[in-house]
């Protein structure tokens, strides 16, 4: 049997494991970390593509366990007027909301129990390729062989790098992130009901939960790259009072929800990757964030790296390695950038100027009506993976 190493536990590595054991070939994960990752991130959503892409290979009820559907987004301005409203699914399906840190534990538990080997606390430092095989090179001195190797490492990706070590960095998108679960959910607001606020001074999002709490994210606009540990040193309290400063005056429940949340808040930079030159080298492949990483205001970063786990096995199914490799990427890579694209546009767009907010403001309502209650994103999330299909070199 064919067998194959993936680097990165997150959302692409376990997802990758299980369809590779589909298509007839034994994986291995190896995850930096000592345990799958906490809640770095908070929450987030798997579209109704990923929730297709995990069909096909039998996983989307370990994942629906955990999440809670998500079937509208309200779009508000600062003035607290309603700019239109659409459905994030078609014909009754829709996308899911979930802590991150409960997704890969979901991921992982049911990859477990389809016998993948996850070893944790397996950090790469090196891939040798010597044409037949290839073998990761762990930070602890030891080793481990495979026929092939998947880069599923993240926006950092180390795989990447080694691949290719003249690739672009990642890029800032002008945004920061914090977010948090409040013990209270603001007058009117709905389980299931996504609310974006298009704050003066920054962006706002919150979606009522079924256990009574309402989840929240935040964007502070920032435009140039902060240092290294810039963001990470902001504490509680500096947090809370500029969420405060920035929505003051803003007609929506972002101060209330912020004092109702437990700390500490933390925030974040988040980074993209508009396009990676090269995904793979001989028999060493990159997927996921490792090959396109997207803001999260695409909505889409782990529904695309399901994608391409299962995508990538139905081709390694049909064909050797590396046209396997070629048609994968033909396949994914418009897509994707389409997205990531998208992604930077709406990040970038989140806090205009004056002019600017008067201009969407009149703007929006008549593209959402143009939609017919339709999320203009849902192009993306129509996209299938026919498993059974054969793959055309």
């Amino acid at each position: 049997m064919p067998t194959a190493l993936i680097i990165g536990g997150g959302v692409a590595g376990p997802v990758a494991a299980m369809a590779l054991q589909k298509a007839g070939l034994e994986a291995t994960v190896l995850e930096a970390h000592p345990a799958p990752a906490g809640d770095v991130g908070a929450w987030l959503g798997v579209q109704t593509n990923g929730l297709d892409a995990l069909r096909a290979i039998g996983a989307d009820d370990a994942v629906r366990e955990v999440g809670f559907p998500t079937s509208s987004i309200e779009f508000r301005s600062w003035t607290g007027k309603t700019l239109g409203s659409v459905a994030t699914g078609e014909d009754g399906v829709t996308g899911l909301s979930m802590k991150r840190s409960d997704l890969y534990r979901a991921l992982h538990g049911e990859a477990v129990r389809r016998g993948v080997d996850i070893r944790y606390g397996s950090r790469l430092v090196d891939v040798r390729d010597n044409g037949a095989a290839v073998t990761a090179v762990l930070a602890d001195g030891s080793t481990a062989t495979a026929d092939l190797l998947i880069g599923a490492d993240g926006v950092r990706s180390t795989v990447r790098g080694l691949l290719d070590p003249g690739c672009p960095p990642p890029r800032f998108v002008p945004v920061l992130n914090t977010a948090g679960y409040a013990d209270r959910t603001p007058p009117g607001a709905e389980v299931g009901r996504l609310t974006m606020v298009f704050g003066r001074r920054s962006f706002f999002g919150y979606l009522p939960a079924p256990d009574g709490r309402c989840w929240w994210f935040a964007n502070p606009p920032l435009r140039r790259e902060p240092a290294a540990d810039e963001v990470a040193r902001l504490s509680d309290e500096q947090w809370r009072t500029s969420l405060a400063e920035l929505h003051a005056g803003d007609r929506c429940p972002a101060v209330d929800l912020v004092a109702a949340t437990p700390g500490p808040l933390r925030g974040w930079s988040t980074y993209d990757l508009p396009s990676v030159p090269r995904w793979s080298r001989g028999r060493t492949v990159l997927i996921g964030d490792a090959a396109h990483a997207t803001s999260p205001a695409a909505g889409q970063g782990a529904s695309l790296a399901v994608e391409d786990a299962v995508v990538l096995a139905r081709c390694l199914r049909d064909l050797p390695v590396p046209l396997a490799f070629e048609v994968f990427e033909r396949a994914r890579r418009p897509r994707v950038e389409r997205i990531v694209a998208q992604g930077f546009r709406t990040s970038s767009a989140k806090s205009p100027n004056p002019v600017g907010r008067l201009a969407r403001d009149l703007v929006m309502p008549l593209v959402l009506r143009g939609t017919a209650g339709r999320d203009p994103q849902s192009r993306a999330r129509r996209h299938s993976v026919d498993w059974a299909a054969p793959v055309d070199a």
